[in-house]
């Protein structure tokens, strides 16, 4: 089983949850970038149909693949702001 992170870290003014070097969208507070960080990790643990999917590298080459339906990764999101203002 793969293991995946989410972590919620400071960008373009505002807050955002990126997986490796990826970001999210960008979020006004803390606590929303928080909450769409958790939604996106329950939404990984949901079994699907078996499908193709594509996806982008860091050297920005596209790869497509089969995605098993039952091939969910164990995902944790992490804080590393905790200090951060809360609004």
């Amino acid at each position: 089983m793969s293991h995946i992170r989410y972590e919620i870290v400071e960008h373009d003014g505002g807050w955002a949850y990126k997986l490796g070097d990826v970001f999210s969208e960008t979020h006004p507070t803390h606590e929303s970038a928080l909450a769409a960080a958790r939604d996106a990790a329950a939404r990984q643990s949901i079994s699907g149909e078996t499908r193709p999917i594509a996806y982008q590298d860091r050297s920005g080459r596209w790869h497509e693949e089969v995605a098993q339906g039952g091939d969910r990764p164990e995902v944790e999101v992490e804080d590393t702001a905790k200090d951060a203002p809360r609004v």
